[in-house]
C-alpha cells in the first residue's frame, strides 16, 4: 500500500483534552477522530488495527467450538423487562421511542437477546451445549466518557454466551473460553493477568477479568507472592486479623478535638496511629441511613458493602448535608457509640481494643474505646468483610501476601448460572420429559478497549511500538528525497515489490515530504519494520534496516534488508520463495 493511497492522517501536536498516552498516540498517529463525547471515528491505520484483533479473535473462538452470529443494536424493552434490568442498568442504558412509542434501547449488552434466540430455537437437551458469539458496536451512556476509546460511549465489542445442561458441561466450556482468552492476549504479544473478579451487572457468582498489565491501568488487580492466587482488588477478599482480639486495657475518654474532621488531623492532634482509630461512613439503606466502620487506615470497598443485607445498591454514601440532618452530627465526630443507625463493622476494625473515634458531639472524639465494653450489644452477626485490600495484607488462599499491580480490564468471562434463562422461561426438555432450566456464560473481550490497551503497554517516547500481531503493516519502506534521485525512487519500489510479492503486509511512504516528516511519522505509527532508503547509504550500496523495539539501526544491502523483514515476519517457505 501506497502512502499517497492510504493517507496517514498523523497530527504533530499533542490534543489538549487527551488525558492518556493511547488517547494522545491514537489522536496524532491518526487511528481515531472525536465526532462527539465518547464516540470516535475509525480512520483506515485505526481499521486496520482493528482486524487484526477480530482476526485473532475468531480463530480462537472458532476453535474454542464458538460460533459466530450477529444480532441487533436495537432491542425492545419488553424483553429488558423480562430480565429486570430495565430499571436496573440505570442511566448508562440509552433508551428511545420510536414513532410508534414502542420503548427500545441501545444494547450495552446482549444476554437478553441471545436468550430470546435460545428459547425460540433450542427445545431439547440433546442440542446442548451450544455457544455463540458475535463482533458488533455497543453503546453506553457513560457519565463521563474519558480516556480516549478505552471508556468510550461507543464500542466495538467481542460478546459470547453459552447454554449447558449440566455444571460439568459448563465448566469444561468456561474452561475452553478462558483458555482461548489467554491465547488471543498470548497472540497479541500482550503482557497481562486473569484475575477474580465480581460480576456486577451481569449477575452470576463466578467471574474472571483479563487485565492488559500498564502503570496507566485505571484497575487495580493484586497477586499473591507464593502462589497464582489474583483478583480485581474490588473481589480480593480482605482476611480477618488471627488471632482473639487483645484485651482493652483503656478507659474511655471524651476529649475536645476542635477543628479535627478527618482521621489524618486526628492522627496529628493526639500522635496516635491511624490503624488505632475507627471511621464512621453513613451510606444509604434500604429503610433509612447505614454506619459503615473502618479502621482508620483503609478504604472501603463499595462493591462488598453494597452486598450487604439492608444496603441499597449500588452503593451511595450520604453527602455531609444529609448526615448533619438523620443524625444530628457532622461527618468529622461521627463514631459507632450510641450511633442510633444500623451498624456493619469490617473485621479489622472489630479486632481493635483501645481505638479512638467520633463521640457524635460536634468537635469531640472518645480514645480508649472497646467493642465489648462501651457496645456490648454488638454481635459478630454484624461484622463482614467491607475494606479494600492492601499490599502486605496476607492472601486469601493463605499463601504469601498481597502485591498490587495496575491494569486496563480486557476481557471478562462470567457464569451466570441460570439467572436470565429462568427470569426469561428459556427452558428446555430434559431427559425425563420436565423442564431444565439451562446454565448460562457469557464471555466479553473489548475489541477497540484492547487496541488501546496495548499502546499504553507498548510505546516510547516518539510513538506507538506495536506488537508484530497487532501492527497495521508489518514493514514499511520510506524514501528519502526521492523526487530528486531516481536512483532513490527506483530502489524504493524495488524492495517494496520484493516484500509485497512475498506476501509481506508493507506500506512505502511515497510522499514528497521531508526527510525528518517521514521518519517522525514512521516512529509515532509505529510499524514493526522499516527499511529506509537515502542517496547517501544507498550510493555505497546499503540501507537503513530499522526495527522499532529498541530503533537499532542497521546498514546492509537491499537484499539483505528484505531478507532480513522476510525472516521475521513470514514463515521460511516466504524467505525462501523471494529469494528463489
Amino acid at each position: 500500500m501506497r502512502v499517497s493511497q492510504f493517507p496517514l492522517f498523523t497530527l504533530r501536536g499533542v490534543p489538549a483534552d487527551a488525558e492518556t498516552v493511547s488517547h494522545r498516540l491514537m489522536l496524532r498517529a491518526g487511528l481515531i477522530r472525536q465526532l462527539t463525547a465518547g464516540v470516535y471515528s475509525w480512520l483506515p491505520l485505526g481499521v486496520r488495527v482493528l482486524r487484526k484483533v477480530e482476526t485473532i479473535l475468531r480463530e480462537e473462538l472458532d476453535k474454542a467450538g464458538s460460533v459466530e452470529i450477529s444480532m441487533p443494536t436495537v432491542q425492545p424493552r419488553e424483553l429488558w423487562d423480562e430480565s429486570g434490568r430495565w430499571e436496573d442498568m440505570g442511566p448508562e442504558l440509552l433508551r428511545f421511542k420510536d414513532r410508534h412509542e414502542r420503548d427500545s434501547c441501545l444494547g450495552p449488552t446482549h444476554e437478553e437477546v441471545i436468550t430470546d434466540i435460545f428459547r425460540r430455537e433450542i427445545r431439547s437437551y440433546r442440542q446442548l451445549p451450544c455457544n455463540f458469539y458475535q463482533i458488533q458496536t455497543k453503546f453506553r451512556d457513560e457519565i463521563r466518557p474519558r480516556y480516549g476509546v478505552m471508556r468510550a460511549r461507543e464500542f466495538v465489542m467481542k460478546d459470547a454466551y453459552s447454554f449447558h445442561a449440566s455444571q460439568a458441561c459448563f465448566d469444561r466450556t468456561y474452561r475452553a473460553m478462558f483458555d482461548a482468552y489467554s491465547r488471543i492476549l498470548d497472540r497479541a504479544g500482550l503482557e497481562y493477568r486473569a484475575v477474580e473478579a465480581d460480576s456486577g451487572a451481569m449477575g452470576g457468582a463466578v467471574s474472571h477479568e483479563f487485565h492488559v498489565l500498564a502503570e496507566s491501568g485505571e484497575d487495580s488487580i493484586v497477586f499473591s507472592t507464593e502462589s497464582d492466587y489474583a483478583a480485581n482488588v474490588e473481589k480480593a477478599e480482605a482476611l480477618a486479623p488471627q488471632g482473639a482480639r487483645p484485651a482493652g486495657t483503656e478507659t474511655r475518654q471524651l476529649i475536645d478535638t476542635p477543628g479535627v474532621h478527618t482521621i489524618d488531623e486526628l492522627v496529628e492532634m493526639t500522635q496516635i496511629p491511624a490503624n488505632r482509630m475507627v471511621k464512621t461512613l453513613i451510606a444509604a439503606g434500604e429503610e433509612g441511613p447505614v454506619a459503615l466502620i473502618l479502621r482508620g487506615d483503609h478504604q472501603l470497598n463499595e462493591i462488598k458493602a453494597a452486598k450487604l443485607d439492608g444496603v441499597s445498591a449500588p452503593l451511595r454514601l450520604l453527602t455531609p448535608d444529609e448526615v448533619k440532618d438523620a443524625l444530628g452530627v457532622g461527618v468529622g465526630s461521627l463514631g459507632p457509640v450510641g450511633l442510633k443507625v444500623p451498624l456493619y463493622i469490617d473485621r479489622s476494625a472489630w479486632h481493635l481494643a483501645d481505638f479512638s473515634c467520633g463521640a457524635n458531639i460536634e468537635e469531640k472524639h472518645f480514645l480508649g474505646v472497646n467493642w465489648d465494653v462501651d457496645m456490648p450489644q454488638m454481635r459478630d452477626d454484624r461484622v463482614a468483610d467491607i475494606r479494600r485490600v492492601a499490599e502486605g495484607d496476607p492472601s486469601p488462599d493463605g499463601c504469601g501476601e498481597l502485591k498490587m499491580l495496575r491494569g486496563i480490564e480486557a476481557g471478562h468471562v462470567f457464569q451466570l448460572g441460570v439467572k436470565y434463562s429462568k427470569s426469561m422461561n428459556a427452558s428446555v426438555q430434559d431427559e425425563t420429559g420436565g423442564h431444565l432450566y439451562p446454565l448460562m456464560g457469557c464471555y466479553g473481550f473489548g475489541v477497540t478497549r484492547i487496541v488501546a490497551a496495548a499502546i499504553e503497554q507498548c510505546h516510547d517516547d516518539e510513538g506507538i511500538v506495536w506488537p508484530p500481531s497487532l501492527a497495521p503493516f508489518q514493514a514499511q519502506v520510506v524514501t528519502l528525497g526521492a523526487s530528486r534521485s531516481e536512483a532513490v525512487a527506483e530502489a524504493g519500489e524495488r524492495i517494496y515489490s520484493a516484500l509485497k510479492d512475498a506476501g509481506v503486509e508493507v506500506l512505502i511512504d511515497d510522499r514528497d515530504e521531508r526527510p525528518g516528516v517521514k521518519l517522525a511519522d514512521a516512529d509515532l505509527v509505529g510499524i514493526p519494520w522499516r527499511i529506509v532508503v537515502g542517496q547517501r547509504n544507498l550510493a555505497e550500496g546499503k540501507v537503513e534496516c530499522v526495527q522499532r523495539t529498541g530503533r537499532e539501526v542497521q546498514l546492509m544491502s537491499e537484499q539483505d534488508a528484505i531478507a532480513e523483514v522476510l525472516r521475521a515476519v513470514k514463515p521460511s517457505s516466504a524467505v525462501q520463495r523471494a529469494s528463489a
